[in-house]
């Protein structure tokens, strides 16, 4: 009998895996914070074996060098990932064994990159299940374009390819195991982020990729592409030469003065407590990005990359947290952080800030929405009330906007502040809340006087919502 275990990841939308027997275990695509993986192999009783990798991430930092260093493991790689370091490398039909019974086949499906890899799960030579990383998901299939444009279109139909190659070497009932598409942005399309285990054979009914013939999806899927994060752009090289060992130690402790100082200074300072709290008491200045969630994905995003940054928490343990989502994108140590209370981070004599919070029915001029400017690409001038949408540019498309809003998703605010209107009050709002509420703080930051819609979409004023 064999195992499978789940680490999630659910800020990244990703998830690793432990894998074994009664002995001996494997791990595939490991989080950069590996104690997670070890106390799993350490209540299964097994010794982690090998660590694989699927491809050399784009999305995350890995944990896979780190972890066989540690563990005395093997580090399997991909033969044509562009690796600076020692590793056992792996190519089409190569075979590990891993326990008494069980071994894993090499399968090359390129697509997601060039030189992506599946791991077959056989027990007694029959396929149990698949990693298949950022290769199949469920109802999708990882992006093509996150290693080089000239790539993306052959890279596309290598994943249909390499999709329909899984649907016909492998039995019906082989468990479909992605790293990606759970809300990751390394999904070329929806996967639900509570999707549960599905098979090959089940996948062969619903996923586009298998659905579709290889034109219409190619054609689909490229026409699909949202903006690539921009943080991306340094988890590929960060894998490619090693990432350093992990250090979660607590930051060094700013006080209040330390606080206005480095807000001082142009550097970030990010409250991690619930959006309600910020808006009613904040430190004049600071941005809000909620712990849990998407922080790491975000503010990853958003920050300039290599600003120093200070983390304000409401506990240790939120701090703690924080510290391990950001690890895993690269932001490795804290400049400063405090735990407490907008009271204890401002200086003496001063007093926290604070924003206004509503729902769309709340927004004034609802009924025919009098009052609001028309979105002529200005920001306009001639109403008192501008709303602002921070929702991707595919969000907006499809599911609609409120007449007179000017758009600008959120990843694009901080290099287009320049078009938010001054001498009005902003209303942002996003699709639920979260994102209007970072692009509230930011706003807020510079002078504005905001509103953060905290409300549904659904309940947005659109003439005609079917």
């Amino acid at each position: 009998m064999f195992f499978v275990d789940t680490v999630d990841v659910p800020g990244l939308g990703n998830r690793g895996y432990l894998a074994g027997g009664t002995a001996h275990a494997v791990v595939i695509d490991p989080p950069r914070d590996v104690d997670r993986v070890l106390t799993a192999a350490a209540l299964r009783g097994v010794r982690i074996s090998h660590v694989l990798e699927t491809h050399v991430h784009n999305d995350h930092v890995s944990g896979g060098r780190e972890l066989a260093r540690i563990t005395g493991a093997v580090y399997v790689v991909p033969a044509a990932a562009p690796v600076a370091y020692d590793r056992l490398p792996v190519s089409d039909g190569d075979r590990l064994d891993i326990d008494e019974g069980l071994a894993l086949r090499a399968m090359a499906t390129p697509g997601h990159t060039p030189h992506h890899t599946s791991y077959v799960l056989e027990e007694a030579g029959r396929a149990a299940a698949v990693f298949t990383g950022g290769s199949l998901l469920i109802g999708t299939v990882g992006r093509p374009d996150l290693v080089e444009p000239r790539l993306t279109e052959r890279l596309a139909r290598a994943q249909h390819a390499s999709a329909h190659r899984l649907a016909a070497e492998l039995p019906a009932d082989t468990a479909v195991l992605p790293t990606h598409g759970f809300g990751s942005f390394c999904a070329s399309g929806p996967s639900s982020p509570d999707a549960g285990p599905t098979t090959i054979g089940e996948q062969a009914a619903v996923n586009a990729a298998l659905v579709k013939d290889a034109d219409t999806f190619v054609a689909e899927l490229l026409s699909g592409l949202d903006d690539i994060p921009a943080y991306y752009t340094h988890m590929g090289p960060l894998n490619t030469v090693g990432p350093a060992p992990v250090d979660l130690t607590p930051p060094p402790v700013a006080d209040s003065e330390e606080i206005a100082a480095r807000l001082a200074a142009g550097e970030w300072v990010v409250d991690l407590r619930g959006r309600v709290a910020f808006a009613e008491g904040h430190v004049a200045g600071s941005f809000n990005i909620e712990a849990g969630g998407q922080l790491a994905a975000y503010l990853a995003w958003l920050i300039p990359w290599g600003k120093p940054v200070t983390l304000l928490a409401e506990s240790p343990g939120q701090l703690a947290e924080a510290q391990r989502e950001l690890v895993r994108v690269g932001i490795d140590r804290p400049a400063a952080a405090a735990t407490g209370g907008p009271e204890d981070w401002v200086r003496a004599g001063e007093r926290p800030e604070t924003y206004r919070r509503a729902a769309f029915a709340d927004l004034p001029g609802l009924t025919g929405l009098t009052g609001l400017p028309e979105a002529d690409g200005t920001g306009g001038t001639d109403g008192t009330v501008r709303v602002l949408d921070v929702r991707r540019d595919s969000e907006r498309s499809s599911a609609g906007h409120i007449p007179g809003s000017l758009h600008i998703p959120l990843h694009r605010l901080r290099s287009r502040m320049g078009e938010i209107p001054t001498g009005t009050t902003v209303w942002v709002h996003c699709a639920g809340g979260m994102r209007a509420a970072i692009a509230a703080s930011m706003l807020a930051a510079v002078g504005h006087d905001v509103v953060a819609i905290d409300d549904s979409f659904a309940n947005a004023p659109i003439p005609n919502r079917c």
